[in-house]
């Protein structure tokens, strides 16, 4: 990135006709580089997060994406405008995963085309060469080839589309023009609320242009902030709601934290080796000299191009900071789930930062090319030098995306990935353990449920899984054990935070737990936490119903019942049920009117027909007329 022109075209940052085979040769780079994914591709890890979600599944379900978020299990943020994507999706190809990997891909197209027209906006020399390398760089297989890594592509093209349309606005002003631009980033923070940080970006941008920041530029961009922190705010406060989350790190910490991991995110971009999904978390420690190494090398790049600004323009450093800006999120600042649970870093937080990186470090170089050519002193075979290194580097990277977007073929196949990249990452091997388990593999699941609960002896869902696998095998009483572990670290989280209302699908596997034990109110009373974060949980509905049951409260059981019903008015095993809870409290009469509308629904529900001939046999025998019946 060199010292911008003052005064752009007015096409620039459009498409034109003579722009086709550069827009083909990006679409085949994309395209080859990613079809794996395409191909083969399946659904792994949190991809279930959306699948088992009832609100994606069905007709009436946009309502409840955007006014009752907590219908989506396991989704800790309000990103409703990424889950209408796959929504609407759900209506074209229901779950078939290739609908899914086809419009990743088309996305991440998509953000390429608009990132080499807003670098020729920005008159950045290697426009196209930046843009192809975006296009190709394994460090951006996560977002693009991990069906729910659609929150980081579709935020990103509001994003990008959100930055062009403000700086048209700002070389033509037109009211419609801004309002589109706020209307994109606004759509852009509803995708995933990292989008925030395009204010701040825009601000760098009138620095570059203008080497000063304006009260007028402020005043241009002040509701670009108050829709960002506005949503930002409510993105929070939502998602505390949801889980309870307190990392005690120091100021210091924190910035210790953030210096290694810029560091981190420019070391892969510049070689992306040993790509992880989940990469090994580092100890915090203020006394480590390392850590302030990684604090004092930032501060000595940031000052030398502050001063060599004048010589190499402002270029270099607005790329650098735009880098820190757009990673600033998810820097370690602000708490998140993953950075307690996994690591401070992962390649899909820099999907959009790494473009500044790549635009700064390919414009310098072009820049220095053109110059070299404009003095003669670059002749045709150094060029057509510097043209082969370019292809080499596309098609080396091309091969590297090609093998990272191969790991998301399957949930085994990507687990096993980030073992071998990660072998003490206690999360894969527990969800290895869960997949082998569904298999029906279960020695193989044992072992590697042993091996995350050596690596995370504490942790609960390693211990429910364990527990399972256990019970599974027949072994109750050493399963009993890892339940106690799984419901004691739980109640205590719980004890911490009385407020905290929890995920719906925790609680249920806690109740799970508790049932396979035989401790009945105990799951009764975790169901119902279940309930209280989200009274429609239909899984915490069933299973408190089918607790009751057992229990033979069934004036309990009823109201459970007829929410049941309200939300699946044809489920014929509820009316069955209903009806069985009716007849229990002396409600004989409607009892008969459930267990019929059962039948109705489905006439080979087992024992259905019995329960409604020794119904109508009670009441033969209180001496109820026919007429009555």
């Amino acid at each position: 990135m060199t010292q911008p022109v003052q005064s752009e075209p007015p096409s620039a940052g459009r498409f034109e006709r003579g722009d086709t085979p550069a827009v083909l040769a990006l679409s085949v780079l994309v395209a080859a580089s990613y079809l794996p994914a395409m191909l083969w591709g399946g659904f792994v890890w949190d991809d279930q997060v959306f699948l088992r979600a009832e609100s994606v599944r069905q007709a009436d379900g946009l309502w409840r994406i955007w006014f009752s978020p907590g219908d989506i299990d396991g989704e800790l943020h309000y990103w409703p405008l990424t889950y209408t994507t796959f929504w609407l999706e759900h209506r074209l190809w229901g779950f078939a995963p290739a609908g899914y990997h086809a419009v990743n891909v088309l996305m991440h197209l998509a953000n390429t085309l608009l990132l080499w027209r807003l670098l020729l906006r920005l008159a950045v020399p290697g426009a196209w060469v930046a843009a192809a390398v975006f296009a190709v760089h394994p460090v951006h297989v996560e977002p693009v080839a991990w069906i729910i890594g659609r929150k980081d592509l579709l935020s990103g093209l509001f994003y990008l589309a959100a930055a062009l349309t403000y700086m048209r606005w700002v070389q033509t002003p037109r009211a419609g023009r801004y309002a589109l631009a706020l209307g994109l980033f606004t759509a852009g923070m509803l995708s995933k609320s990292t989008a925030v940080t395009l204010p701040a970006a825009l601000l760098i941008w009138h620095w570059w242009k203008q080497g000063r920041v304006s009260a007028r530029d402020l005043l241009r961009l002040a509701p670009f902030f108050a829709v960002g922190l506005a949503v930002t705010a409510g993105d929070l406060s939502y998602s505390a709601s949801r889980l309870h989350l307190s990392l005690d790190y120091s100021a210091v910490e924190r910035m210790l934290i953030a210096a290694r991991a810029l560091w981190f995110y420019a070391g892969k971009l510049a070689w992306p080796a040993d790509l992880a999904v989940v990469y090994p978390s580092w100890e915090v420690r203020a006394a480590d000299p390392l850590a302030w190494g990684y604090v004092a090398a930032a501060g000595a790049v940031a000052a030398a191009l502050w001063f060599l600004r004048r010589r190499t323009g402002r270029g270099p450093l607005a790329g650098a900071l735009f880098f820190a800006v757009m990673l600033s999120p998810v820097l370690g600042f602000v708490d998140h789930n993953y950075m307690k649970d996994y690591s401070f870093v992962a390649d899909r937080y820099q999907y959009l930062a790494s473009a500044a990186l790549l635009a700064a470090v390919i414009g310098a170089a072009a820049h220095a090319v053109g110059a070299a050519r404009a003095a003669g002193r670059w002749p045709d075979l150094a060029m057509k030098g510097s043209l082969g290194a370019v292809a080499a580097t596309l098609a080396v990277l091309g091969m590297l995306t090609w093998q990272q977007a191969a790991i998301y073929r399957d949930n085994e196949t990507f687990h096993r990935h980030v073992i071998a990249t990660n072998p003490r990452s206690w999360s894969a091997h527990h969800n290895l353990a869960g997949e082998l388990f569904r298999q029906g593999r279960t020695e193989e699941a044992l072992a590697a449920a042993r091996a995350a609960a050596k690596l995370c002896p504490g942790c609960t869902g390693v211990n429910l899984g364990l527990g399972m696998i256990l019970l599974k095998q027949g072994r109750s009483d050493s399963a009993e054990k890892h339940f106690d572990v799984a419901i004691s670290s739980f109640e205590h989280a719980v004890a911490e935070a009385p407020d905290w209302s929890g995920v719906p699908g925790l609680y249920v596997s806690m109740a799970k737990a508790a049932l396979a034990t035989g401790r009945l109110e105990k799951a009764a009373t975790y169901y119902t936490g279940a309930l209280r974060s989200d009274p429609r949980h239909m899984p915490a509905l069933l299973g408190l119903a089918r607790v009751r049951f057992r229990q033979q409260r069934y004036g309990m059981a009823l109201p459970l019942l007829r929410t049941i019903l309200e939300i699946e008015p044809d489920n014929a095993r509820a009316h069955a049920n209903k009806a069985v809870a009716l007849y229990q409290t002396g409600r004989t009469r409607e009892a008969l009117e459930s267990v019929n509308r059962a039948l109705a629904l489905d006439p080979t529900l087992e024992g259905v027909g019995e329960g409604r001939a020794r119904m109508l046999k009670s009441m033969e025998e209180r001496g109820r007329s026919p007429s009555e019946r």
